[in-house]
């Protein structure tokens, strides 16, 4: 079944029929699933907590506008066995009894000590085999396995700091923009699902990661430089005195971001979401706004603003 085909209305009804575990007949294979109704995320506050059953079931509705973003690549994901209020672990190496039909990699430039055989979730059956193990994050490789050391993403993340204000966030996104704009390049961008911002911005084949990360980091500073007052370039936060953090750093092999549509390990289930530049204008948007229960609706209804950024060649200009 192609990425873009997803989940059937007749297949998501199987699931909401199932009982508490049960083989779910999705995407051309028979998917063992169990503690369908174990509460994975807290609720927030006036909501609902949110089950595997719940999970899986958006994983399902998104998966047609998720997984181009996942295809071809290694996935490292964060695993909550026991929901998103204890203990989770990332989760890189496949697991050990992963069906046939699952695709794999081997990264053979992998040390000792380092993950070999890596998940690439290039179906739905893949992605909602991993939630059933209670992958609740999903971070793609911003290079795929046939050229693992040449990314096609450049990536921007705007980490707030423990003083730093929304507001404040939206404003070195807009400062960001505008630098973008001149450079003749184009980007998505998308809120994390927590407090943040990230830029993605599609590149041309054959560049390195050493590229991107002195090209990022570049950009960076010229941003920062002009806001010393909310930008530190201090590595840990107990360092930055409050302030955020232009993280360039995100740039480097097997280093990854969540994926767009991806659920965050918080109360609620909030997902990261592709939003238009536009957006930043809406006073209702936050970081955390859009949840597993109601990303299906604006994805109906807007669809995925990044989409067309998928496979655009661009050159990096000097900086």
């Amino acid at each position: 079944m192609p990425a873009e085909a997803g989940v059937s209305a007749d297949e998501l009804a199987a699931l909401d029929a199932m009982g508490a575990k049960g083989t779910w007949a999705v995407d051309g294979v028979d998917l063992t699933v169990s503690n369908l109704d174990k509460v994975l995320f807290p609720a927030r506050p006036d909501e609902e907590p949110v089950t595997k059953r719940d999970l899986l079931r958006y994983l399902g509705q998104v998966s047609g506008a998720m997984l181009p973003y996942f295809a071809g690549r290694p996935c490292n994901m964060v695993r909550h066995p026991n929901g998103t209020d204890a203990g989770g672990f990332w989760a890189k190496a496949a697991p050990k009894r992963a069906p046939e039909w699952m695709t794999q990699w081997p990264n053979e430039d992998a040390a000792k000590d380092e993950t070999r055989w890596y998940v690439v979730v290039d179906r739905p059956a893949t992605l909602l085999y991993m939630a059933n193990l209670a992958a609740v994050e999903y971070h793609p490789w911003t290079s795929s396995c046939a050229t693992s050391r040449e990314p096609d993403w450049a990536l921007i993340d705007l980490d707030p700091g423990t003083e730093t204000t929304w507001e404040q966030v939206v404003l070195l996104a807009k400062m960001h923009q505008v630098a973008l704009d001149q450079l003749g390049l184009q980007a998505g961008i998308k809120v994390t699902g927590k407090r943040g911002i990230q830029i993605w911005i599609p590149v041309e084949p054959g560049l390195g990661f050493d590229d991107t990360l002195a090209w990022v980091e570049k950009l960076s500073i010229m941003v920062g430089n002009l806001v010393p007052d909310l930008v530190s370039w201090a590595w840990t936060k107990a360092d930055r005195g409050g302030k955020a953090r232009l993280d360039y750093t995100q740039n480097i092999r097997n280093k990854t971001l969540v994926g767009p549509f991806s659920p965050r390990a918080a109360d609620g289930a909030p997902v990261s979401v592709p939003i238009t530049w536009d957006e930043l204008d809406d006073p209702d948007l936050a970081p955390d706004r859009w949840t597993v229960r109601t990303l299906p609706a604006r994805l109906a209804d807007v669809g995925d603003p990044m989409a067309d950024l998928l496979g655009l060649h661009q050159q990096l200009p000097p900086l």
